[in-house]
């Protein structure tokens, strides 16, 4: 059984947060350790959340990519400020991390475009992501049409298509225990970019 002491903790949570995630990528696999729950509210103020994966995290912050057209897009375009979830099950461990998001560099989702699989660059501009569609039919004619648009050519990245950075004010690390005594821990940016510790109640 892990437990999680503040002596264990390095003093800047985004290192921290490599470390965990690193034992997360060897133990669970990249796939699942990238795995996160994004949350959003949209105009209204009502919550919304799936999951994303995280694809680049550094001092800067936490990347995403997804399309702008969709949900997600429309109400981080509503605002700005989101919050981010892992959970490595199996290793009984939990990272929240709030923030606020800024768009990429054209460059860099350019960058990271010319990575993806051809089949994931042709769904990029296939798919109306979010928006109603009559029939899957509809979905696999769509593809269809990029496909032979770009035969025999590199595909471009679409205008809509880009992605997010999050730059953390607040994580929270959370190690599983028995009885429901778990150990969490919050970091706090400070105004002068320091971190502050606290250890929460379970």
């Amino acid at each position: 059984m892990r437990s999680l002491d503040e002596k264990d903790l390095l003093p800047d949570p985004r290192a921290q947060f490599a470390a965990w995630f690193e034992t997360a990528a060897v133990e669970l696999g990249m796939e699942l350790a990238q795995a996160m729950c994004l949350s959003t509210v949209d105009a209204q103020g009502s919550p919304d959340a799936r999951m994303v994966l995280l694809k680049e995290f550094n001092d800067r912050g936490f990347v995403f990519y997804t399309n702008t057209q969709s949900a997600k897009g429309a109400e981080l375009e509503s605002c700005a400020k989101a919050a981010l979830t892992f959970f490595w099950g199996t290793l009984e461990r939990q990272v929240r991390i709030q923030g606020t998001t800024t768009l990429v560099s054209e460059a860099e989702a350019d960058a990271y475009f010319r990575l993806r699989p051809r089949g994931s660059q042709v769904s990029a501009w296939a798919s109306h992501q979010s928006s109603v569609l009559k029939d899957r039919q509809t979905l696999d004619a769509r593809v269809a049409e990029m496909t032979r648009k770009f035969e025999n050519k590199e595909i471009p990245r679409p205008p809509y298509w880009t992605g997010y950075r999050l730059d953390p004010s607040r994580f929270e690390f959370w190690q599983g225990r028995q009885n429901r005594l778990h150990d969490r821990f919050q970091f706090t940016k400070s105004p002068d970019g320091s971190w502050d510790i606290a250890r929460l109640y379970p």
